[in-house]
């Protein structure tokens, strides 16, 4: 963008150390008072971070013109995520109207056996997660059913809360429905089936260890018996109200060929939309114009199993608009701190010293960390990060899935960490367990980003410019 183009002041210049933390610190400030303090929604106090990132650009020189174009130049780079999250909405609707994830969840929940009972729970978590693409969801259903089995099997409250949250933001962290797995590519600047296959190999690796430890750990309670009356009720809730079969795993699995082939994100989720949605009519006898309102305005479940409707009454492309809102108010900051040298400034200060792959690897997972302590909303902490870092990759010749994978490991499985994070209270609050006593058995989430820092480290020259250059998004 030519500045003279849209400056009639041509004596501009870029914003100063201290304006760019000035700009942060009263981000920090307002988010953190209106999350915590009045428990609101990120959106407006993004918005009002906005209005302050457009006011040191008007003193440092620039006109209102540039910021506007500042502001669109930045919504236009998460367009692609943009898109995709309100195609996620849809799918999401129609699966559960269609049977497909009733039929991912019913098959999940056979696999409980009491004999490893913690190792099933992070399984079963993770299959809800990844089928839903919500952690919350997770916890707020499943998870309080696994916590009262745990319960009668003498199985402690933190151990299984640990079990549950670490399957729950694997799934969330790996599921292309999840928000934040289509919010952090567009930050980065890549696509999101890219992103997922970036993912893979640290978050296999340490999915891996958490399953041995928990395998571990069940060993001490391989010979008690279980009361599997909850989770009874819930397989018993949707086979009453769905067809089960395996032929409705079909969607999910044309999506997941489709990542492997590398088909882009838009057709491969779409492909799986279609497959659904031609299943649907045979198997849960629902026709086109129910399809239509499944895509639009959701599912609403009514087999009067409280957790099945709760965990299923969800989708569709109007409640996605809260993500898709939060996410062009964030690019708009995002564009503005970039375009003012707000960001450049914060960056370079921290930065000029460090020379390493693992380097600007750890810095963003504790940049991360911090604004989930700071600003503690998990979708804030992959954002402002995401925004802040993005082109300091591509001057090391990084490519931006190393990015949304940083992020993901930083920001997304961080977040429930934080005693005062949204994440946080929400997960102490439906599982009844308090975020520091559940801390040390969160084995996912503490040892993902310790290994993405180590597979970064050994696997830097995978994840040079050059390594993928036509999933790269400017």
């Amino acid at each position: 963008m030519n500045k003279n183009i849209h400056n009639k002041n041509y004596n501009i210049r870029k914003a100063t150390f201290g304006e760019a933390v000035f700009t942060f610190a009263f981000l920090v400030i307002i988010m953190f008072i209106s999350i915590i303090k009045y428990e609101e929604s990120p959106h407006i106090p993004m918005l009002i971070g906005v209005l302050i990132a457009s006011i040191v650009g008007l003193k440092i020189g620039y006109s209102w013109k540039f910021i506007e174009n500042s502001m669109i130049k930045g919504i236009s780079q998460a367009m692609q995520s943009i898109i995709i999250l309100a195609i996620i909405g849809v799918l999401i609707g129609i699966w559960i109207l269609c049977g497909v994830v009733p039929t991912m969840i019913y098959y999940g929940l056979l696999i409980l056996k009491p004999s490893f009972f913690l190792v099933a729970t992070v399984l079963i978590a993770s299959i809800t997660s990844l089928a839903t693409g919500t952690s919350w969801g997770t916890a707020g259903t499943m998870g309080i059913a696994l916590m009262g089995i745990a319960k009668g099997l003498g199985i402690p409250a933190p151990i299984t809360a640990g079990a549950i949250l670490s399957g729950a933001y694997f799934g969330d962290k790996m599921s292309p429905l999840s928000d934040t797995t289509n919010l952090a590519p567009a930050m980065a600047g890549t696509d999101v089936f890219t992103h997922i296959k970036a993912m893979l190999k640290p978050t296999l690796i340490t999915y891996a260890i958490t399953l041995i430890i928990f395998g571990f750990l069940s060993t001490k309670y391989k010979n008690t018996s279980a009361d599997l009356s909850s989770i009874n009720i819930i397989t018993n809730g949707l086979k009453n109200n769905f067809n089960i079969s395996p032929i409705l795993l079909i969607p999910p699995i044309v999506v997941v060929v489709s990542i492997a082939a590398k088909v882009p994100a838009l057709p491969g989720i779409s492909l799986g939309i279609i497959v659904a949605a031609f299943l649907g009519p045979i198997y849960q006898k629902v026709n086109f114009g129910d399809i239509l309102s499944a895509a639009l305005n959701g599912f609403v479940s009514n087999t009067n199993v409280e957790s099945v409707d709760k965990l299923l009454t969800t989708g569709g492309l109007n409640n996605m608009m809260s993500s898709i809102s939060l996410t062009i108010i964030a690019m708009m900051f995002g564009g503005i701190a970039e375009e003012t040298g707000i960001l450049e400034a914060i960056v370079k200060k921290f930065l000029h010293k460090i020379k390493s792959t693992v380097g600007i690897v750890t810095a963003t997972i504790l940049t991360c960390i911090f604004t989930n302590a700071s600003m503690p909303e998990q979708y804030i902490s992959i954002v402002v990060p995401g925004r802040m870092f993005k082109n300091e990759y591509r001057d090391r010749n990084l490519h931006p899935k190393l990015l949304s994978s940083t992020l993901e490991s930083g920001g997304t499985v961080t977040s429930a960490m934080i005693p005062w994070n949204t994440c946080g209270v929400y997960m102490s609050s439906v599982l009844g367990v308090a975020t520091k006593a559940y801390i040390p058995f969160l084995f996912f989430n503490l040892l993902m980003p310790i290994v993405q820092i180590i597979v970064a480290g050994i696997d830097s020259k995978k994840f040079t410019l050059d390594s993928d250059k036509n999933t790269i998004i400017d």
